[in-house]
């Protein structure tokens, strides 16, 4: 469970994402959490505003920003994280060479040669990122990777004063964080607009505090719409060639009428900084994340239990359809939610919920939006002919593998394990693949990472996420200590000891 007190302990580490794409890197923008900040400049104190919601007119062909850029300074912050970096001892490990180019290099360099050991930590670090006001009550919204992990969190006004910030939530899947300060008076905010009205080529400005410099804005234009860079499965990005820089990192993009239309989130850089390729967070879904988090604290999505694939035309051809839209059903999870409802290999998801599927990302936008046990109307296309499918959402798998919901703060109960369905079920493979894994928690403690493959826990193989609640639950129940996971990755197996002792409650 995302952190709710600044002061809890909590390894702090960077967030980044590859996407290879000719040779390209997508860069998370934070300097963060564990990057020691160069410099080490301040944001510059700026006048303070009032607490009113920034609405400018908008004028045709308008190219000046300084109005907007003055309203909305108020409420853009700056966002200082510490924690611990690795320690001058496990940066200088090396993996033996008899192990390099094999696939038990990556399990040497996580798990310290075998032994599940947590890598020691080393001196305290430092990170900057960015944010906004969107309530006078101080709720501030930034990235989790600007944010997840850190021990302490302090929010910088633009008028120079510091403030501690709790963590509310955190939504690792878009990358969104919410945070609160209490500023003892309410604070300069902006609202979100409507990014689905957004269009190529409309101006945009984006503000933050690029490498730690403090307040700055950089205008430019939107130069795509539904962006993926495989940022996680809901990657649904506004492109933009407005310069943004490492510390930007969940700052704002703003439309001319002064309305927050995205959150800066990442780059494609080949040198770390700014070429003219940008990404944020689409307002209208950072908006929905964030009134999740403000409600419970954690983001609670549907699920339907199948793998997607897209049409192209000779597939659309082979299952009846004119044209290569829709989501096609490759496989189905028994049990699932999908396969209760009546859904089948094979079938063309064509609407969901009264919308239009054009691939399997409307899809699952669409099976996202809803909550578990929400009923979801579904057109779809079986051997050419149109059917009607009502389907009863389910729970993420993930969510329930900690025993006691999505999220939960680990050393409370909970592994610190999240899991999802392996994508090639349906053609029998086994195993449940690991989704997230809670910053200091046991599950991080002992080398487990996002994409690892469990396929066996204690004396059961895993068919599906379930499996490793159960084992977990039965582990426990027989007052054993420990229990074993046999985990896959890159082609190599190894087995990790989980403990069961530090968890019980």
């Amino acid at each position: 469970m995302p952190h709710t007190d600044p002061a809890t302990p909590a390894a702090a580490k960077p967030r980044t994402r590859t996407v290879a794409a000719a040779g390209l890197l997508a860069l998370a923008l934070g300097t963060t959490a564990l990057s020691v900040l160069p410099g080490g400049s301040t944001a510059q104190p700026a006048a303070k505003g009032d607490n009113t919601a920034v609405v400018l007119p908008r004028a045709p062909g308008q190219t000046d920003f300084a109005d907007l850029a003055a309203r909305a300074t108020p409420a853009v912050v700056g966002v200082t994280v510490a924690g611990r970096g690795p320690s001058s001892a496990a940066r200088a490990a090396e993996v033996p060479p008899e192990l390099r180019g094999t696939p038990l290099e990556e399990f040497f360099r996580r798990f310290g040669g075998g032994q599940g050991q947590q890598p020691p930590r080393g001196r305290p670090a430092t990170g900057k990122g960015s944010g906004f006001v969107i309530d006078p009550q101080g709720f501030v919204v930034t990235n989790n990777h600007v944010v997840g992990g850190a021990e302490k969190v302090t929010v910088e006004l633009s008028d120079g004063r510091e403030l501690p910030a709790r963590v509310v939530g955190t939504d690792p899947q878009t990358d969104i964080a919410l945070l609160k300060v209490e500023a003892g008076a309410p604070l300069p905010y902006v609202s979100f607009g409507d990014s689905d009205g957004l269009r190529v080529g409309e101006w945009v400005l984006a503000m933050g505090n690029p490498f730690g410099l403090g307040g700055s804005a950089t205008a430019g234009i939107v130069s795509a719409r539904g962006r993926q860079i495989g940022a996680g499965p809901y990657d649904d990005f506004i492109q933009t060639d407005a310069p943004i820089n490492p510390g930007n990192s969940g700052g704002p993009l703003f439309g001319v009428n002064g309305e927050v239309m995205g959150v800066n989130t990442a780059i494609f850089s080949p040198s770390g900084g700014n070429i003219g390729i940008g990404f944020a967070v689409p307002s209208n879904l950072a908006k929905r994340v964030v009134a999740d988090l403000r409600d419970d604290g954690k983001v609670e999505r549907g699920w339907l239990g199948v793998s997607l694939q897209p049409l192209d035309a000779e597939l659309a051809a082979a299952v009846g359809l004119s044209e290569p839209r829709g989501a096609l059903v490759a496989g189905v999870e028994p049990g699932s939610p999908a396969a209760k409802g009546g859904l089948k290999a094979g079938d063309v998801v064509l609407e969901a919920g009264g919308r239009p599927v054009r691939n399997p990302r409307d899809l699952a936008s669409a099976v996202a939006e809803a909550k578990p046990g929400a009923t979801l109307p579904l057109a779809v296309s079986r051997d050419g002919r149109r059917t009607e499918q009502r389907v009863a959402l389910g729970e993420v798998p993930g969510a329930r593998v900690a025993g006691k919901g999505a999220g939960e703060q680990a050393g409370k109960g909970a592994l610190g394990l999240a899991l999802a369905p392996r994508p090639d079920a349906a053609k029998g493979e086994g195993g449940a693949v690991v989704a997230r894994v809670e910053p200091d928690s046991v599950a991080e403690k002992r080398g487990l990472q996002q994409g690892d493959v469990v396929v066996r826990a204690g004396d059961r193989d895993i068919a599906a996420p379930g499996d490793v609640a159960e084992a977990v639950d039965a582990a426990r129940k027989a007052g054993r200590s420990n229990i074993a996971l046999l985990v896959e990755r890159g082609g190599a197996r190894l087995f990790v000891a989980l403990p069961l002792a530090a968890t019980a409650g």
